[in-house]
């Protein structure tokens, strides 16, 4: 009878302790980042160009801004082309220019006051062209010498602070100067010479004067173009005159007192 050979399992134990290896873990803090990092980053930085941008539209808007006066100073400069254009052009259609003439230069004034001596120009050119669209060159050059020269002379005095006794004679001269251009265009524009003939009338009725009164003094030319040019300074120094009186009212009414260099009485009346 055959007997099993059967072997019983044996675990065998190690008598030495395992050796642990200590786990180096060689890191930095670059690799333990968030992945969106970047892309938050990114988002960061288009949000501040964007706000930039806005902030920068809104200086240009602000009421300080340079984009801002500028778009201001063309506008007025424009409504007041129109306004003095359009009061004109009526005023001659409906023969009432004497009434109202006095009041063709003052938006050419203002807008001298208010920015500067090259907005009262391109104002005053502004006008110019304007006539001249609307109703030629006849009346674009009779509006230029009759109130364009007085009204940009005045304004630009008026922006330096030169003083009024300065300033109407300057005026006086720029009126007598367009004065005598629109008696030059009316001139040509007839064919007679009025010039020569306001001058020969003078002399005509001065002497006959002179006769009445039983003197033999007979005047000469030269004697009747000076009594001639000094009447009509007169004449146009006293306009001016009434001119500065009524647009230093004015102004001083739309609150431009501090930008006005008026005279002491006129300062403690108004």
């Amino acid at each position: 009878m055959e007997t099993k050979n059967t072997s019983t399992p044996f675990i065998f134990l190690p008598t030495h302790k395992p050796k642990i290896l200590p786990l180096v873990l060689n890191c930095s803090l670059d690799s333990v980042k968030p992945s969106n990092v970047k892309g938050s980053t990114v988002k960061t930085q288009i949000w501040s160009d964007k706000e930039e941008e806005n902030s920068e539209e809104y200086e240009y808007l602000a009421p300080d801004g340079v984009v801002y006066k500028r778009t201001l100073r063309l506008v007025e400069g424009a409504m007041f082309a129109a306004v003095s254009g359009l009061a004109y052009l009526l005023s001659n259609s409906l023969a009432i220019e004497n009434y109202f003439g006095c009041f063709f230069a003052l938006p050419i004034v203002v807008s001298s006051m208010r920015w500067g001596v090259a907005a009262g120009r391109k104002t005053m050119v502004a006008t110019v062209v304007l006539l001249f669209v609307l109703s030629g060159p006849v009346k674009a050059l009779n509006y230029m010498l009759m109130h364009g020269l007085l009204g940009f002379t005045m304004g630009s005095l008026w922006r330096l602070r030169t003083s009024w006794g300065v300033s109407i004679l300057l005026c006086a001269l720029a009126r007598a100067v367009g004065a005598l251009g629109y008696v030059i265009l009316s001139s040509f524009l007839i064919g007679e010479n009025i010039l020569a003939l306001i001058t020969i009338n003078i002399h005509a009725s001065l002497s006959y004067i002179l006769t009445s009164l039983g003197s033999p003094i007979v005047p000469s030319m030269n004697f009747i173009y000076t009594l001639f040019g000094t009447l009509l300074l007169i004449n146009c120094a006293f306009f001016v005159s009434l001119l500065h009186l009524l647009y230093a009212i004015f102004l001083t009414k739309l609150g431009m007192k501090a930008n006005l260099r008026l005279p002491r009485w006129l300062a403690i009346a108004i």
